[in-house]
């Protein structure tokens, strides 16, 4: 037996922000998005490297305040590519864990908080 892995869906409200936020702050890419009709919600998926999130505005597919924990082996990097960028609403910052991880968290214009994590003892 075998599990494949996780795919998220997040709650949005508003495509402006969704892609000011997750393509254009976090560095995520757009793979593909769908509507039934103009004017109706929106669904996406967005990616980096192995992560993908699937983002809709169909209610009914999660609630806001979601929390999501991403490891990356490169969270150093990764946390000085976001400060260089000077988003105006979200400054991350790193903190060493109790349990041995560095954290990064941030919350999407949603209310959705992303954690980025090294692994345990890298």
């Amino acid at each position: 037996m075998s599990f494949g892995k996780v795919t998220p869906i997040l709650r949005i409200f508003d495509e402006r922000k969704t892609r000011e936020f997750y393509l254009d702050f976090l560095g995520f890419k757009l793979d593909w998005e769908h509507r039934f009709e103009p004017g109706l919600p929106l669904y996406l998926q967005v990616s980096r490297d192995g992560c993908v999130l699937h983002l809709s505005e169909h209610h009914g597919d999660g609630s806001p305040g979601a929390a999501l924990r991403i490891e990356t082996d490169e969270l150093g990097a990764f946390h000085r590519e976001l400060l260089a960028k000077s988003y105006r609403h979200a400054r991350p910052g790193l903190q060493q864990m109790p349990w041995g991880s560095t954290d990064m968290s941030i919350h999407d214009p949603f209310g959705n908080r992303l954690t980025f994590t090294s692994a345990v003892g890298s």
